[in-house]
């Protein structure tokens, strides 16, 4: 699909198109499809962070808890979208060694318990052991800090898929 199309559309089939950018949120797409026309996969992202920006606290928490554990319970049970099942193998999470996995599992359950939403972190770039140093790091911060390091992360994570999904 293209811009050009997208721009063309009716706001539901808008909506299907780009509902899973977002992981389970098809809300972002939707609350974003009058902004068009977008001139650009840049403007197109933008509307869609505003529209992640300005929703609620409640909706933007469930936008992050929406995201899976890196190497999480939802991994090993086969159950990630599909984008989320290539990003974190392409960075290599499929292939985590038993003591990685440990670490991974305790980290998961640890940063939760601080902060009450999984730890999202946009992997592309990263190896196993920089996601490690990476979760190690920011498990350090207040809450605050990693609910905006959240969504940060999301917006990377999304203008990822953008770029992957959209011809200009």
């Amino acid at each position: 699909m293209t811009l050009w199309e997208l721009n063309r559309i009716s706001s539901g089939a808008f909506t299907t198109a780009l509902g899973t950018i977002f992981e389970h949120s098809p809300w972002v797409a939707e609350r974003t499809s009058a902004a068009r026309p977008l001139a650009g996969i840049a403007e197109l992202h933008g509307a869609m962070m505003a529209a992640v920006r300005a929703a609620p606290e409640e909706m933007q928490l469930a936008l992050i808890r929406a995201h899976p554990e890196l190497a999480g319970k939802a991994a090993i049970r086969g159950e990630l979208t599909l984008d989320s099942k290539l990003e974190q193998s392409r960075a290599g999470l499929d292939q985590c060694s038993p003591d990685e996995l440990a670490r991974l599992g305790k980290l998961n359950a640890a940063y939760n318990a601080k902060f009450g939403f999984p730890f999202v972190l946009a992997v592309k770039g990263f190896d196993r052991a920089g996601i490690l140093r990476e979760f190690e790091r920011r498990i350090e911060n207040d809450r605050d800090a990693e609910f905006e390091a959240a969504l940060a992360q999301i917006g990377r994570i999304t203008r990822s898929r953008l770029d992957d999904l959209l011809a200009e």
